[in-house]
């Protein structure tokens, strides 16, 4: 086969995919791995499921693009059933978006409008997109070094990272501290201009931190007294990551928005919305709309993708495997003094990796990445190689048997990589 990579800007593995279906990824020579981390957490439903295929060649032969300045049926389909299936209030779908990226922006924009305001509030390790104005808000120092230009309208705070707490508190006493400082952060540290904040219910690249029980609700008070939009990033957790259609039904919270994309697309559609309630209307449609936003063939991938992942049964299977995922991770985590903490909700789970001091262990998780593919395994690990966080986020329809094999293969790989 010729090698074209070197033409590539970026660098790949060397690793070359042949064919996928469902779980499973194949390699030219035909061996077979289970994607631990669903594509780059957006196959929900796996590779090449054929409701999804279906659903693009079906629409493909229809129509395949024209101006969102007009109706179709798919755009329609989709905006109804996200309206449908997410929180009370928020009601109101913005397709016109192209990206997880994209529509974290729209959001801002939104806020910034109905506010007046222009400062925005993420977490230390948050990452909420790739675009200039999404890496000055993401954290880590090393995402925005190399662009002196950034624009500067918001600030970062401390995570809710109950294991590795910036306060040096438990969970037990702390009072949710994490979140009251926000209040300091923004009397002290702000210019007193916040239209929003921009929070992923559980941070995805920033290394699978779940927040300790009423710590988002506190941030929505905290919102509602200082006049604050909530924005939930919900790439990552939203469309039955979870084992809810969005993580703020499991937490029990209602943001002023809703952004999803990833899991939206089912097999890999590229598709992406901003769900809001009232209070955000009124933005122009020109003001953010993108020519492959409201894009027919990613809409139809999308309407197949809800039908199948908003059934009761559907979600319980989510939690169950999900638990038993958990359950087989916490045990090996008694064998294995290398597993620091386990974590997660629903099909969202991490792995942290520590040195024997308790300090994190990068070089560990890098390799534990790298061998997995001895293994039978593609695993991903958290900030872009620079955290200590492998992720286990495979599809959403994953069996209990394939969930047994995947917890094996797991545990053969860090039993047999740590020693």
């Amino acid at each position: 086969m010729l090698d074209t990579s070197s033409h590539l800007y970026y660098n790949v593995s060397d690793f070359t995919v042949a064919d996928a279906e469902g779980l499973y990824v194949r390699d030219e020579d035909g061996n077979e791995f289970m994607d631990c981390s669903a594509g780059t957490f957006n196959l929900s439903l796996g590779y090449r499921h054929p409701a999804v295929v279906q659903a693009i060649k079906d629409q493909a032969d229809k129509l395949i693009h024209v101006s969102s300045s007009y109706q179709t049926h798919p755009i329609n389909e989709m905006t109804s059933m996200l309206a449908e299936l997410a929180p009370a209030g928020l009601n109101h779908v913005h397709p016109k978006v192209s990206g997880g990226s994209s529509a974290n922006e729209g959001a801002i924009k939104m806020a910034q409008r109905v506010t007046g305001r222009t400062e925005v509030i993420t977490l230390f390790r948050a990452h909420v997109g790739q675009t200039m104005a999404m890496t000055a808000l993401s954290g880590n120092q090393f995402r925005k070094e190399p662009f002196p230009t950034l624009p500067r309208f918001g600030m970062q705070v401390p995570d809710p990272y109950c294991y590795r707490c910036f306060y040096r508190k438990e969970p037990e006493t702390c009072g949710l501290l994490c979140a009251d400082r926000i209040v300091d952060f923004i009397e002290y540290a702000s210019q007193g201009e916040i239209a929003a904040v921009l929070i992923e219910p559980i941070s995805g690249n920033g290394g699978n931190i779940v927040p300790p029980d009423g710590y988002l609700q506190r941030v929505r008070e905290i919102c509602d007294e200082k006049g604050i939009k909530l924005i939930f990033d919900e790439i990552q957790t939203g469309i039955g990551r979870t084992g809810r259609m969005f993580a703020a039904e499991y937490f029990d919270v209602v943001p002023d928005a809703i952004t999803v994309a990833k899991s939206l697309g089912g097999s890999g559609a590229q598709v992406a919305a901003i769900i809001t309630n009232d209070d955000l209307l009124g933005m122009e449609s020109d003001h953010h709309s993108f020519t492959y936003g409201s894009n027919l063939i990613a809409a139809a991938a999308a309407n197949a993708t809800l039908k199948i992942i908003r059934e009761p049964a559907f979600l319980q299977n989510v939690t169950t495997v999900g638990d038993y995922i958990m359950q087989r991770m916490r045990a090996l985590q008694t064998q294995a003094p290398i597993i620091g903490d386990v974590r997660g909700v629903g099909l969202m789970i991490g792995l942290e990796l520590i040195n024997a001091d308790g300090s994190e262990n990068v070089a560990a998780t890098n390799h534990m990445a790298k061998a997995a593919r001895k293994y039978g395994l593609l695993m991903r690990t958290s900030r872009y190689g620079r955290g200590n966080v492998l992720k286990i986020r495979p599809a959403l329809n994953i069996t209990l048997d394939e969930a047994e094999i995947m917890c094996d293969r797991i545990e053969q790989l860090i039993q047999g990589e740590s020693r």
